[in-house]
């Protein structure tokens, strides 16, 4: 009896307070969260209404944007750090995720900052991850600072300009990580007569892409398998090691390609020209998980024991828990330039960074840089001595000093690419995200395809590179298909930077090879906070990029039409990450290599060159597919 005399005392002095919504309703509701409570509150203040409209709603696969005006009609504020506008992703289980607006000034003396704007990935709201499997009320909440206390109320989002009927646009997400590969399905429903917008989230599949592995068909061994063949090899490899070392035996070795291209072709073709007696053999298989048959490991294991020098491009599981034999050298003349973001031990303790007593890299007799200035990075990076870094100058790069090189290469790519004549070429060539081969993605719904295409699309070509570890692909409308061209599959990145009039990237070395040409580059990162504090860079972002930012695709589009160039900073960047820019770089290194790195040896030579096929096409060490020069 007392508490219902004390509850009537309340209400008599201070009035009822509306109930919290529950459904879809377009009336305000009171907050009930506990974060304001120790804040002062007139949720008494039961006639300011909150007046609002939606001017922009648009959906860009699993990437939202929204833009309106909301404010409390009876309280006018010129002061945008009074008024707080947030949109409240309330389940049906009735838990809250909170995304922040930004205030926007509108041209109403009256209501000045009732504008807004924001943006929501879905597919990276729950901490990097899509957003959980449920059903999802979307409120607008304001909260506005008055003089005795926070004056709060959400509702929902109200009217949508220009909109005469309920609204329904589906899409799915992807989330990638090394165990577990799951897809969602994202459905928004505005309804016209509640002013209310919902969304829902459901998983559609899940694969585990370690089991997801193929052995006949797909021509991949599986993990177990893989394994076994690791310890064979290592047996073998001691056996072969009683051999002596072929003083004139070089053994290129990669797992990521199956053609010889990049720093293996430039190396290869001086090495020919030069007419060195050097026994060259290739061993080359596009995958990790490619199969190796018996034979194929037993004879790489013999010539990993018995070269002179072992040449990797990549990263090469196999060869890092073997010992390196005295007289020999196993050389990475990595497939990347410069320093930017951090990789191998630079990385210790971070999300796919390696553990401390990892093996990879270790067993380097010498790595190739194109710089003094990033000696320690690289040094940093594969776990060895700086003693043990050449900065000689990368192979691959002597190709921007070539000028008939350039006009051959831009002439068979007008042939084999017939869409970029006579258009402006644009080549989009981010790097991936995730922490390696088995999570590897790329955000495209932080790309807006529309608004790109009517934009650019009467001048430019689109050229799509992506990273050949990204597991998703672009969805492209088959209506920009004379404007999007995706060229993933071709190869050699470096001739595709020839025919490019601007690059687009983001956080990826092909900035340096790029920055030799002294064209305009853009890099477009969105997301630079937290690829920032999962990857992290040798440099500040912001004082490195050799290229103006773009945050979003409204900011990319206006520098694409408006391509800038800063000279001196280009230069600058230039001088710093190239010691030698003279086209010479293969030179040098092939000079190192008949030199012997300087040391002197008395090894047994047992090599004549390598076997040549009648049409004069190398005859690869194993497997029946001749790689291509």
């Amino acid at each position: 009896m007392l508490q219902r005399l004390k509850r009537v005392a309340r209400r008599v002095l201070y009035g009822r307070r509306p109930a919290p919504t529950v459904g879809t309703v377009p009336t305000e509701a009171v907050d009930t969260s506990l974060k304001y409570l120790n804040e002062p509150r007139l949720d008494n203040d039961a006639e300011s209404l909150i007046k609002r409209q939606v001017t922009r709603l648009e959906f860009n696969s699993s990437y939202l944007v929204i833009e309106g005006q909301a404010y409390f009609e009876k309280y006018p504020e010129t002061d945008d750090e009074r008024i707080v506008k947030s949109l409240l992703l309330v389940s049906d289980q009735r838990d809250e995720l909170e995304i922040p607006l930004v205030n926007q000034t509108i041209a109403d003396g009256h209501y000045p900052q009732a504008g807004y704007r924001g943006a929501i990935n879905f597919s990276t709201i729950n901490n990097g991850k899509p957003l959980q499997p449920g059903t999802y009320e979307v409120k607008l909440q304001l909260k506005q600072y008055l003089n005795k206390g926070w004056l709060i109320r959400r509702t929902t989002i109200g009217k949508i300009a220009d909109t005469n009927q309920d609204l329904n646009y589906t899409t799915k997400m992807t989330s990638y990580s090394a165990k577990s590969n799951k897809s969602y399905s994202l459905i928004f429903r505005y309804n016209l007569a509640a002013q209310a917008l919902n969304v829902t989230s459901y998983q559609l599949s899940e694969i585990n892409p370690l089991e997801n592995e193929f052995t006949s068909d797909e021509g991949l061994d599986t993990a177990a398998m893989r394994a076994l063949k690791r310890r064979a090899l290592k047996i073998w490899y001691r056996w072969y090691c009683l051999q002596p070392i072929r003083k004139k035996q070089i053994s290129f070795v990669s797992d990521s390609r199956v053609t010889i291209s990049g720093n293996f072709e430039f190396i290869y073709q001086e090495l020919k020209q030069r007419q060195t007696d050097f026994k060259i053999s290739f061993y080359l298989k596009p995958s990790i998980k490619a199969k190796k048959s018996w034979k194929e490991v037993r004879t790489l294991a013999k010539a990993l024991a018995t070269s002179r020098y072992i040449i990797l491009d990549d990263f090469y599981p196999l060869v890092y828990p073997l010992a390196i034999r005295e007289h020999a050298d196993l050389i990475q003349v990595w497939h990347a330039v410069g320093a930017f973001k951090t990789f191998g031990y630079s990385r210790l303790g971070m999300p796919g960074g390696p553990k401390l007593q990892s093996l990879n890299h270790r067993n380097y007799t010498k790595a190739l840089v194109s710089s003094h200035n990033i000696a320690d990075k690289y040094a940093e990076g594969f776990g060895i001595a700086p003693d043990k870094i050449a900065p000689l100058g990368i192979p691959r790069t002597d190709v921007f000093f070539d000028q008939p090189k350039q006009a051959e290469i831009r002439a068979r790519l007008e042939t084999e690419l017939p869409f970029i004549k006579g258009k402006k070429v644009i080549l989009f060539a981010p790097t991936f995200r995730g922490n390696g081969q088995q999570s590897a993605y790329y955000p495209f719904e932080m790309l807006n395809f529309k608004e790109i295409y009517e934009a650019l699309h009467e001048d430019y070509v689109f050229l799509l590179k992506i990273h050949p570890f990204v597991q998703n692909k672009p969805t492209l409308p088959y209506e920009y298909s004379d404007f999007y061209y995706d060229v993933s599959d071709y190869r050699e990145i470096n001739d595709l930077l020839l025919v490019a009039d601007q690059l687009i990237t983001d956080y990826s070395s092909v900035c340096f090879e790029y920055a030799l040409l002294k064209r305009p580059m853009v890099f477009f990162a969105p997301d630079l906070a937290d690829y920032m504090q999962s990857r992290s860079f040798y440099f500040n972002y912001f004082d490195f990029i050799p290229g103006s930012l773009a945050e979003n695709t409204g900011d990319l589009i206006k520098q694409l039409e408006h391509p800038a160039l800063n000279k001196a900073k280009l230069d600058g960047f230039i001088n710093f990450f190239f010691d030698d820019l003279d086209g010479h770089a293969t030179a040098r290194f092939v000079d190192a290599l008949q030199d012997n790195f300087g040391e002197d040896e008395a090894l047994i030579d047992t090599g004549d060159g390598p076997e040549m096929s009648e049409d004069g096409k190398i005859i690869p060490t194993w497997g029946k597919k001749t790689p291509k020069a």
